[in-house]
């Protein structure tokens, strides 16, 4: 099985499109978003994946009761999980936690198989002990090019897919 592993869009409509697009592209049967996708508006383009989505809240959550209504609502293939999540898929125990911290020390656990976080906007994939814990970078742009993760369940292989050009600030 194929997961999409997302994090910190930060309403950037554009690579979160592309990530998604990408993600149905490459198979991706599950994704997975660990936090600051921010206002309601962009679960539109999460809801465009071909498969069963999940999401959790970040530092920037948003307009929290609009986001979890929207998911709950019956048509939704997003499954809010507020502000962390577990889930069984593919015969692994995956968390999802938006703090790398917090993050690590589910990794160490050894309840889970793979532990995905985002919010320093870093890509980083380590093995501890028997889980995986996977930070996808993010879909923002900010310090480096935008970028999801692609994780497979059979070979717990991880490969970083860029969907953009990195932002020029102006200082």
């Amino acid at each position: 099985m194929r997961i999409a592993v997302l994090s910190d869009s930060h309403d950037h409509i554009p690579h979160l499109r592309r990530a998604v697009l990408r993600a149905n592209q490459e198979g991706a049967e599950l994704l997975i978003h660990c936090g600051d996708l921010i206002s309601p508006f962009m679960l539109a383009y999460l809801e465009s994946f071909n498969g069963q989505a999940h999401l959790i809240y970040g530092n920037n959550a948003g307009d929290q009761h609009l986001i979890s209504s929207r998911c709950a609502s019956s048509d939704s293939r997003i499954q809010h999980h507020g502000t962390h999540g577990t889930l069984l898929a593919g015969g692994l125990r995956i968390a999802i936690e938006h703090f790398p911290k917090w993050a690590r020390q589910l990794a160490c656990s050894g309840n889970f198989d793979l532990v995905c976080c985002g919010h320093n906007h870093i890509f980083h994939a380590e093995r501890l002990g028997n889980c995986l814990l996977l930070n996808p970078g993010d879909l923002l742009g900010k310090d480096a090019v935008p970028a999801f993760a692609l994780f497979d369940t059979d070979d717990f292989s991880v490969r970083r897919i860029e969907v953009g050009e990195k932002l020029v600030l102006d200082n």
